[in-house]
């Protein structure tokens, strides 16, 4: 093939191809271009600039349901095979966009950022947005590390938001620290994979992993075994997953609970999303390509994938429970919620790896119901942040003993309040309980279906005993809140009788009770994503 012809059928394949299906990500760096130029050029100071930033989500997310509703069990790869657009990557984009529209709401009411800081931050957010999406369409290694990236550097500089804090300062420095070290380890085990494969590429390497392994050369799969290690910890990182979670209630302690919100929704669906793409990725052959010694040398790969995220789903949501049950703090304990959560969702990605090649329309299942728990857990933990932000404002603290008798001065809060600790519990009959009982149903399918019965049995009696645990630190918050007194020296800035931000934090709570009995519509939506493990 001669330069011309190459060069041609490139152009051809992004301008027909592969631009149509990324518009949601155009529309997001364009956003960003145009909040940056805000800042700059004063001729466009006057423009708001988190007003342009929300206008740019709402495109985003525009393009984003008309490529969902497009996208059927269609699986195109973009740009070269770096990126693929299926029914999981259109989800997840849904997800992403929805959440970045709510989000930049939530921080116009919040008050974080102020209008002189709102075109930095905007920015910022918006950039590590578009890394997300690119980490749920990842199909190539390298895209794999540049999204991580995208996505965790505007993140650091999040974290340190609060200026002339020193506890943001700390927070940002120790989050940047963790991220190099676990980008660096990454990064080298992505170089063992591609050296052993002889490609980036994850269905190429697909192949080439079954053969290896069915060939058995000790060698080789010794290396593949250190760099899918190694590869892991990154995904643990953007997880919070132990025992790379150290970062976490330090961060969002340190940062302000807007950026908390964004942490720990925004990077939690992208993170699990990666996750999915990289074990289905390495995990089973591309459609159409049929090798008996491969699929069984993929058997192999899954059974370790099973038991690598399996074992670090048990130890991170027992950890993060456990955790929990001490903090005084509420956003300190509301990260080691997310830690906790973060297993549940790996309990998940466990149960559908074990399914996957074996039961696809199990496997389906599986990524349905991580979709559907994504999906409330971006109501549950907004809403638990905004309630956290918008008290933070009236208290001027975020210590749970300053909630003492909190329902006789604000008792819709209060309702708000328990509304979505509970359902992060999983009680019914709130959206948490379909989500936890969802996951959990795929493992009992994974005990029925799969060899890896005893570690699944394991997985659900730990989460079963994990979610009573839970129990005990989200119901001490609203005790606080209700049956002790409040502080005689301690000021409650009066509640106004109506509020732009209760008008906030109930419409993103209402839809925690609402998924919770008329839950058929979102999980239609979840069984979209499902398709994708066809």
């Amino acid at each position: 093939m001669d330069l011309g012809t190459l060069v041609s059928g490139t152009l051809t394949d992004t301008i027909d191809v592969s631009v149509p299906l990324f518009r949601t990500e155009l529309a997001i760096a364009a956003s960003v271009v145009i909040v940056l130029l805000c800042r700059m050029l004063p001729v466009l100071r006057w423009l708001d600039s988190g007003v342009v930033a929300l206008g740019g989500a709402a495109f985003a997310l525009a393009y984003a349901w008309a490529d969902f509703q497009a996208a059927g069990s269609v699986r195109q790869e973009l740009f070269g095979g770096l990126l693929v657009f299926d029914s999981l990557t259109a989800s997840i984009r849904v997800l992403l966009a929805g959440f970045l529209v709510l989000y930049l709401m939530f921080t116009r009411i919040s008050g974080i950022p102020d209008r002189e800081d709102a075109a930095d931050f905007s920015a910022l957010v918006l950039g590590a947005t578009l890394g997300m999406c690119l980490m749920a369409s990842a199909n190539h290694l390298l895209m794999v590390f540049m999204a991580v990236e995208m996505a965790s550097v505007p993140s650091y500089a999040l974290a340190g938001f609060l200026k002339g804090r020193k506890a943001s300062s700390e927070a940002a420095l120790k989050y940047a620290v963790y991220g190099a070290g676990a980008a660096g380890i990454m990064l080298y085990g992505i170089s063992l994979l591609g050296g052993v494969t002889g490609s980036f590429h994850l269905p190429t390497m697909a192949v080439e992993i079954g053969r290896i392994v069915a060939a058995g050369g000790d060698g080789k799969v010794l290396v593949l075994v250190l760099g899918g290690l190694m590869l892991a910890v990154g995904l643990a990182f953007k997880l919070s997953a132990v025992p790379f979670h150290f970062w976490c209630p330090d961060v969002f302690e340190g940062a302000a609970a807007e950026v908390g919100a964004f942490l720990s929704v925004a990077s939690k669906a992208a993170a699990v999303a990666l996750t999915l793409r990289i074990v289905f990725g390495l995990g089973t052959l591309p459609a159409g390509v049929v090798d008996a010694d491969a699929a069984a040398g993929l058997a192999d790969a899954r059974h370790f994938m099973v038991y690598l995220v399996g074992g670090m789903a048990a130890i991170t949501c027992t950890l993060g429970n456990l955790a929990a049950y001490g903090q005084t703090n509420m956003k300190r304990l509301l990260a080691y919620s997310t830690v906790a959560h973060a297993g549940y969702l790996m309990m998940g990605v466990a149960a559908a790896t074990a399914l996957a090649g074996v039961h696809p329309a199990n496997a389906r299942q599986a990524v349905s119901a991580l979709t559907f728990y994504l999906a409330t857990y971006l109501f549950m933990n907004l809403a638990a942040f905004a309630i956290v932000a918008v008290l933070r404002n009236r208290l001027r603290s975020e210590e749970i003993a300053a909630y003492a008798g909190l329902v006789r001065t604000s008792p819709g809060m209060v309702v708000a309040a328990a509304v979505v600790l509970v359902s992060l519990i999983g009680l019914p009959p709130l959206a948490g309980f379909i989500a936890k009982f969802l996951v959990f149903s795929s493992l009992v399918q994974a005990i029925t279906l799969t060899s890896e019965r005893p570690l699944m049995l394991v997985l659900l009696v730990i989460g079963g005993i994990n979610t009573v645990i839970s129990l005990f630190y989200y119901l001490r918050v609203l005790k606080v809140m209700t049956f002790d007194p409040p502080a005689e020296d301690h000021y409650v800035e009066p509640p106004s009788a109506v509020s732009l931000a209760g008008w906030y934090i109930t419409a993103v709570a209402v839809p925690v009770v609402v998924f919770g009995i008329l839950w058929s519509g979102l999980y239609d939506f979840a069984q979209m994503a499902g398709t994708f493990a066809s």
